[in-house]
């Protein structure tokens, strides 16, 4: 999942262009989700949920033709980014706000950092000029960082390697960490990256640990999909 920001100052489009990219993303036949980053409460006093909330639930779920939820906490975007990973697969999110995170950002105004990759008037992009900013989101936004720090790619942080990214001097599947895709590892359904020694050894011990169990299930398992899920000190194996 590419992750893309719109950021900007106050009345200056971001949704604007938001809703932009995103039917165009769309009309690429990309799966698309947003997050808006606001000030102040979600929800409306007096209505079932907020009342919900007043009697100290921390989760809230409305269920309807459509499903929300309301977490009674702020959350950094890295943590919403993780919740989405686990409730549906997309291709890309966008996200109007969190002007000070590390992706790739289109800015509306002023704003300008190292992973601005384009200043553009929100109000006044459309046709071509949209389709080849959107060209440009497809090059170069990229997904969730590892935050290893690994220096494979030959940068000393994963920070660095994702502004030469968003800059078009590097593509993100030289990042080490994407390229390896024999091993994965997810705790909650959220995805956690591994180095490829980590994964060496973390196949080598599972497959060696199955060479010396019995059973017709086992058989060619080398050429199965092998999966271990850890819940509570108990181990449930899926062949």
């Amino acid at each position: 999942m590419k992750i893309i920001s719109v950021v900007g100052t106050k009345d200056t489009g971001k949704t604007t262009l938001v809703v932009k990219i995103v039917r165009e993303l769309v009309n690429r036949r990309f799966k698309v989700g947003t997050v808006k980053h606001v000030h102040g409460n979600l929800d409306l006093e007096g209505r079932d949920t907020w009342k919900h909330k007043e009697a100290g639930a921390e989760l809230i779920i409305g269920s309807a033709d459509e499903t929300f939820l309301t977490l009674n906490e702020r959350l950094e975007l890295y943590e919403i980014i993780n919740m989405i990973e686990c409730v549906k697969k997309l291709d890309f999110l966008v996200v109007e706000g969190f002007k000070y995170s590390n992706y790739a950002k289109i800015s509306v105004s002023d704003f300008n950092d190292e992973f601005t990759i384009k200043q553009v008037n929100a109000f006044e992009i459309e046709g071509d000029g949209l389709k080849s900013l959107v060209d440009l989101i497809e090059e170069r936004s990229y997904s969730k960082l590892p935050e290893l720090n690994c220096k494979e790619c030959g940068f000393e942080r994963c920070k660095d390697f994702a502004k030469a990214v968003a800059k078009g001097e590097i593509a993100e599947k030289t990042c080490a960490m994407k390229k390896e895709k024999s091993i994965e590892l997810k705790i909650d359904g959220a995805a956690v990256p591994m180095n490829h020694f980590v994964q060496t050894v973390v196949r080598n011990t599972t497959i060696g640990m199955l060479s010396s169990l019995k059973g017709d299930e086992l058989k060619d398992f080398e050429a199965k999909t092998i999966e271990v899920k850890i819940k509570g000190g108990t181990i449930e194996k899926t062949y």
